[in-house]
């Protein structure tokens, strides 16, 4: 296992956040239980009616008819019982069940959300993703369909053991005398399947790393040439968890056949024990009744103790993403410092940052910075000059590696911590996604409170209303129109004016733009630009400039060379300079 994966929680402290998340359901999840155990009653009436059945006609009992009759109510009187008991064990289970399954899934995307961007990286999306998704599934089919199943087994499992010893207690030993072969077969098997579960989860993760990095870097790796060795290893990964799943159903088939073997020992103890019992070898006699209700009860045992058996790798594979989930959801939260968020547009301080993504390898190295109030920085350089970098961690995504970062008076991290409603520091990136739902929903995201007439105001502004109002038709336009999944696709432009647009909306006092009018090549690239830059007014704004015309409307630019700031000043001072900046700029304008 990569020392690098998320953590996994111990059983214990899997089992904590469960029993805290049934918090003020406990009273249904009583009620459930009861439900089964009724359930589990109803169930033995069946063979013991049977048994009397038996007793009536092989003594000639002058009432046979009379017993058969009562019997076979009691039977159907049962039946209908157990039905009602199971199905409101079912509903009240999953009443109790379902709740704190979503307030764990609520626990670990929260956390999940504000991991440290570099653990995330470490890690690996697949890691990450794989527990939010897989894991979350596991649990959820284990809730609604494992659990039920194994609560029935096991009451239905006590009561029949009961039912037997009240028949005659020397059918009970006998019927208690196949335990231990069910126990050796589950010593067997529990040992050699836990590693697998384990291992198989950590796997699917692996697989979904492949996938994700595959996927998302489609096109670098055909443009590359890597297509055929990054396939090679989605295959890897896809196989090595196969492998793992194919071995655990071997050894599951292996554990079915002892099982298999440790019925049929049992019911042949019962059977010969009361054969003795009826002969009177065994003390006094017992009836032939007792002996076939025992052996019904027996065989009605097969199908429950098969389901605990058999269950158990459904246990463990809950079990396993239980505490995979809890790792996530029981992370210690980043530490709150005391203090208030500073209001309006801050200046930010940087004091040599640097960063290096592996030890020793700096991306960054001893940026020095200071903007003032207000104030728009264009960073220019080179691929890999580590501008994306710098404005990721003045967002408060990345913590360098060394020196620090104060927005106002105030160290970014108390700032980010004590945030509250507002947003203090905005990033908007190229990669923008846009959230299935309404336009309204997308953004109101950034303000909750925010009514159809300021959302209307934004919109005018940036001039991004226009195109919103054309979208859909009747009382599915405007804002109310789908868009994302399972709706409207959006245009990349549009997709980076709502971002924009959420921005204005937050109002933050520093905002982070890393290429995010990269659309303003395509239509509407002037309205985009305009957009930005009515965001950005009168807020402190750090732009990564892909287009030197954003350098040459900022009040100061830094040009970037192998992370290191080579030169910082206006654009007319730079020009002046004739420096690196100018020969960029004359590149530019050619």
């Amino acid at each position: 296992m990569s020392a690098d994966l998320l953590p996994i929680a111990t059983s214990r402290e899997a089992g904590r956040m469960a029993w805290a998340a049934l918090a003020g359901r406990r009273g249904t999840l009583v009620v459930a239980l009861l439900m089964f155990a009724l359930s589990g009653l109803a169930g033995v009436v069946a063979p013991l009616a049977f048994g009397e059945i038996v007793n009536a006609v092989t003594d000639s009992a002058a009432d046979a008819a009379g017993v058969v009759w009562w019997s076979a109510a009691a039977v159907v009187i049962a039946a209908a019982v157990e039905f009602v008991a199971t199905t409101a064990s079912v509903t009240y289970l999953a009443r109790a069940g379902q709740p704190a399954l979503a307030q764990i899934r609520e626990d670990v995307l929260d956390r999940a959300l504000h991991l440290d961007h570099q653990r995330v990286e470490r890690a690996g999306a697949g890691d990450l993703l794989s527990r939010v998704g897989d894991d979350v599934r596991v649990l959820s089919e284990s809730l609604n369909e494992v659990f039920p199943l194994l609560m029935r087994s096991v009451v239905a499992i006590v009561f029949t053991g009961a039912g037997m010893f009240a028949l005659d207690w020397r059918l009970g030993l006998a019927g208690l005398a196949a335990l231990p072969f069910y126990v050796f077969g589950l010593r067997w098997y529990l040992p050699r399947s836990g590693p697998f579960y384990r291992a198989e989860r950590v796997a699917n993760g692996e697989r979904a790393e492949a996938l994700v990095t595959a996927i998302h870097g489609s096109g670098t790796l055909r443009a590359y040439g890597l297509g055929s060795r990054h396939a090679a290893r989605v295959a890897d990964t896809s196989w090595r968890a196969a492998s793992l799943t194919l071995r655990v159903w071997d050894l599951l088939n292996r554990f079915g056949q002892r099982s298999n073997r440790s019925e049929l020992i049992g019911l042949l103890l019962i059977l010969g024990t009361g054969f003795f019992a009826v002969r009177g070898d065994l003390g006094a006699p017992a009836t032939v009744g007792a002996v076939t209700a025992a052996a019904l009860l027996f065989h009605r045992l097969f199908n429950p103790i098969g389901v605990v058996l058999m269950v158990f790798d459904e246990v463990q594979s809950a079990g396993a993403s239980l505490t995979r989930l809890a790792g996530v959801a029981t992370l210690p939260p980043a530490p709150v410092p005391d203090g208030v968020v500073t209001p309006g547009a801050p200046a930010v301080r940087l004091d040599g940052i640097g960063h290096a993504y592996v030890e020793d390898r700096w991306v960054l190295e001893d940026v020095t910075l200071d903007v003032g109030p207000g104030q728009r920085v264009a960073v220019v350089g080179t691929t890999g000059a580590g501008k994306s970098t710098l404005g990721q961690i003045v967002a408060g995504r990345i913590v360098p590696t060394a020196g620090g970062i104060t927005v106002g008076d105030r160290p970014l991290a108390e700032v980010l911590a004590h945030r509250g409603e507002s947003l203090p520091v905005a990033l908007v990136t190229q990669e923008t996604h846009v959230f299935a739902g309404t336009v309204r929903d997308n953004l109101t995201l950034a303000a909750p409170t925010a009514d159809d007439e300021r959302l209307w105001a934004v919109l005018d502004r940036l001039g991004a209303a226009g195109w919103v109002r054309g979208l859909g038709a009747g009382d599915r336009s405007g804002l109310d129109h789908h868009i994302g999944d399972g709706g409207s696709l959006l245009t990349p432009a549009q997709a980076q004016h709502l971002a924009l647009a959420r921005v204005d909306l937050a109002a933050p006092g520093v905002v982070v733009l890393d290429e995010a009018t990269a659309e303003a090549g395509s239509a509407g690239a002037r309205q985009l630009e305009r957009a930005a830059g009515l965001v950005t007014d009168g807020r402190t704004t750090l732009t990564i400039a892909h287009r030197l015309t954003q350098a040459e409307t900022a009040d100061r630019v830094l040009v970037m060379e192998h992370g290191r700031v080579i030169e910082s000043g206006t654009h007319a001072e730079l020009l002046d300079l004739d420096g690196v900046y100018a020969s960029l700029w004359s590149a530019w304008k050619s």
